[in-house]
């Protein structure tokens, strides 16, 4: 797994505990969710690596 991607999942991670917490997301919801927060990450990590 690179790098990027471990870091990506974490964040995930941290995020969507964050919305379950709050009451932001719901089970039912997950999936969906966990896909478009961790797109989001990966996305956000590939303008950062290539901004630089």
């Amino acid at each position: 797994m690179k790098k990027e991607d471990e870091l990506a999942l974490k964040a995930t991670k941290e995020i969507v505990i964050k919305f379950i917490e709050v009451g932001r997301l719901s089970i039912s919801s997950f999936d969906e969710a966990w896909n478009q927060v961790f797109e989001t990450v990966r996305a956000s990590l590939g303008e950062q690596r290539h901004g630089d």
